[in-house]
């Protein structure tokens, strides 16, 4: 099965189910996090980010707050 009969089957898949396979594919992503790499212009993104949270480590909100906002908004 090609990537276009798979995504036309994906959706007529519930929203529900779509955010399931999502989940799941990027487990099976970040269970070998060594064949995942960056690009240069990504690594940079990430040096900026990074540099910005030390710089200001008071600023933004934890994982656990933004799932937590993020959960609230299907109800």
């Amino acid at each position: 099965m090609d990537l276009k009969s798979v995504l036309d089957e994906v959706e007529s898949w519930p929203v529900q189910d779509r955010l399931r396979l999502i989940e799941e594919v990027w487990g099976l992503i970040s269970a070998s996090p060594e064949s995942f790499v960056l690009s240069e212009p990504q690594n940079q993104d990430l040096r900026r980010r990074l540099d910005r949270v030390r710089a200001h480590p008071n600023l933004g909100a934890s994982w656990e707050v933004v799932e937590a906002r993020l959960r609230g908004m299907g109800r």
